[in-house]
Order: C-alpha cells, then sequence, then structure tokens
C-alpha cells in the first residue's frame, strides 16, 4: 500500500482537466493508464527521473476506480486531494448548493477520533 501513490494520482488528475473528464467517462482505463504512464515520475524533476517499483495495490485501485472517497480515506488518501478532485467530477450532477459537498461529509461522518494516518 502506498498512500503516497494515492495522493500522487489524486494531486496529478486533479490538476489537468482533460484527466478529470477522463477519470469521471472511463475511470478503469485512466487508472491503469495512469499507473503504467505516470506513477513512478519523479514530480518537478526532469523527464529522465523516474523510478520502477511504486505499485497500487489491488484495493487502492479499486478504490480509485469506483470513485470510493471513504475506501480512499481509510487508506490514508488526504481528504482534501480527494474532495477537491471529486467536487470537479460530480458537483455538476446535483442542483442543490453545496450538494455534493454535504453528500461527501455525510459518507464520512461514521469516522471518528483518531482518523486514518494520512501522512505520507
Amino acid at each position: 500500500m502506498s498512500k503516497y501513490l494515492l495522493n500522487k494520482f489524486l494531486f496529478m488528475v486533479d490538476r489537468d482537466p482533460e484527466l478529470v473528464e477522463r477519470y469521471r467517462s472511463e475511470p478503469r482505463e485512466l487508472v491503469a493508464w495512469w499507473e503504467a504512464e505516470c506513477a513512478n515520475t519523479v514530480l518537478n524533476c526532469h523527464t529522465g527521473e523516474a523510478s520502477t517499483w511504486l505499485r497500487l495495490d489491488d484495493v487502492e485501485r479499486e478504490a480509485l476506480v469506483t470513485h470510493d472517497h471513504v475506501k480512499l480515506f481509510e487508506l490514508g488518501a488526504h481528504p482534501f486531494l480527494t474532495l477537491t478532485l471529486f467536487i470537479a467530477l460530480f458537483e455538476r450532477d446535483n442542483t442543490e448548493p453545496l450538494e455534493y459537498q454535504k453528500s461527501y461529509g455525510a459518507r464520512l461522518a461514521h469516522f471518528s477520533m483518531p482518523y486514518p494516518d494520512i501522512a505520507t
């Protein structure tokens, strides 16, 4: 399991409108592509810098594919990263102000202190 890799995925996808749309419409394909092409790149370095060992495990991959922000939180993904990305993905489907944000919070309401560790 790699909280770093989960957060890296959320961070990178959220900052690219094309990736956001691909993640919304073809999540399984995007996660597979991202893991093969982007997961091992070292951020903010020239293109020759990459590692070879980082991989998502099956639980992480499925949580990303199914847009399961509750499972991602349990796995240690930072809630701010999931919230900002998932607002971009799903807020447009709602009709009331803050409807998605309230639903997002309600699905996390069963958690109590101490929360899952989000440190990477």
